[in-house]
């Protein structure tokens, strides 16, 4: 893993691909042998907000070039399937017609089975940004449950009306 540090700007390098971050030029960052640290200037709220802000950013940017990050979705509904056309996702989820949705660059969509979809990339933002763009297509419904969550997603149900 390589990074390199430029002013307001941050780069990192790993096996898995390279992500550039903006980052407050008031927080100092130097790499040492085996870290990154980043100081902050004063202790003052809003300098301890961007301190934690950018620590994390960066951690995230490290983790993703070396791991990468991934959200799993399932679908819950009788005929609900994703199937992969080429390396875009089609959803039948009880439209009329199939829903297919493109990979954005740096987003790969895998689909184990047909009723569960991972979302996988380098970004971390990114990474989610999709997977929630993928759960609106038909998100969750109280009264029945159908539609698309998030892997563990609890979903109120409500009752529906007595006959």
């Amino acid at each position: 893993m390589n990074v390199s540090l430029l002013p307001g700007r941050v780069m990192v390098n790993g096996p898995l691909g390279e992500l550039t971050q903006q980052v407050p030029v008031r927080m100092k960052i130097e790499q040492g042998d085996a870290a990154i640290t980043v100081t902050r200037p004063t202790e003052r709220g809003d300098d301890r907000a961007l301190h934690g802000l950018t620590r994390t950013l960066i951690a995230n940017m490290v983790e993703g070039v070396t791991k990468g990050f991934e959200k799993r979705l399932e679908l819950q509904g009788v005929g609900y399937r994703a199937a992969l056309q080429g390396a875009d996702l089609r959803l039948d989820v009880g439209f009329s017609h199939p829903v297919v949705m493109k990979a954005p660059q740096g987003i790969t969509f895998e689909v184990p089975v047909p009723t569960e979809i991972l979302v996988k990339g380098v970004d971390k933002q990114q990474v989610g940004q999709v997977a929630a763009e993928v759960r609106k297509v038909r998100p969750p419904e109280p009264y029945k449950g159908k539609g698309i969550r998030y892997t563990g997603e609890y979903v109120r149900r409500k009752v529906g009306k007595r006959a």
